[in-house]
């Protein structure tokens, strides 16, 4: 039996600490470039 719930949490955890990081990144890039 696979919990499809927790595959779910551990995706979307993974997501936002990958995606979190990048979006501070690109912001950061955006003012010094402003």
């Amino acid at each position: 039996m696979i919990n499809w719930q927790v595959i779910g949490q551990l995706v979307s955890l993974g997501i936002i600490v990958i995606v979190g990081p990048a979006v501070i990144i690109l912001l950061s890039l955006n003012k010094s470039n402003l």
